[in-house]
């Protein structure tokens, strides 16, 4: 006979954080950063600032991509953006680079950027609106290729 277990009686586990909803969550990691625009994003772009793309695959098939930014899953993120990693990109040159992370609507973007601010990216931010505020805006989109 299995034993069940009581899951109405809430168990306290020790210096365990207090639980926040996500509408709570993203509002207190977007507390410690400025947000910035599409215009804003294309003027950093421009100015040596590097957009890092982290829609999933469908996304980028479905609405194009954004000329020059570098595509990166986001469960890779940490790993090709920390300039002391191993599997680091090209890109990923210094704490000091100026990141703006972009994803379709910009609410995934928000909590990648306070793991990059952990790992010392102090300059990460993200676009507000994500990619779809991006073509909004009218910027540039190109076709993503198809995959073969």
């Amino acid at each position: 006979m299995s034993e069940e277990r009581n899951t109405d009686r809430a168990e306290t586990v020790p210096d365990a954080p207090t639980p926040v909803g996500i509408d709570e969550l993203l509002e207190r990691v977007r507390a410690d950063y400025d947000r910035i625009g599409p215009p804003e994003a294309a003027a950093a772009a421009e100015a040596g600032a590097l957009l890092a793309d982290i829609r999933y695959a469908e996304l980028r098939a479905r609405d194009g991509l954004i000329p020059g930014a570098l595509v990166v899953e986001r469960n890779e993120l940490e790993w090709r953006l920390d300039p002391r990693g191993s599997h680091r990109a090209a890109q990923a040159v210094s704490h000091d680079l100026r990141i703006i992370v972009i994803c379709d609507e910009g609410y995934a973007s928000s909590l990648a950027v306070a793991s990059l601010r952990q790992l010392g990216l102090h300059r990460a931010t993200d676009l507000i609106g994500g990619f779809q505020a991006w073509r909004g805006a009218g910027l540039p989109v190109i076709s993503a290729a198809p995959s073969t």
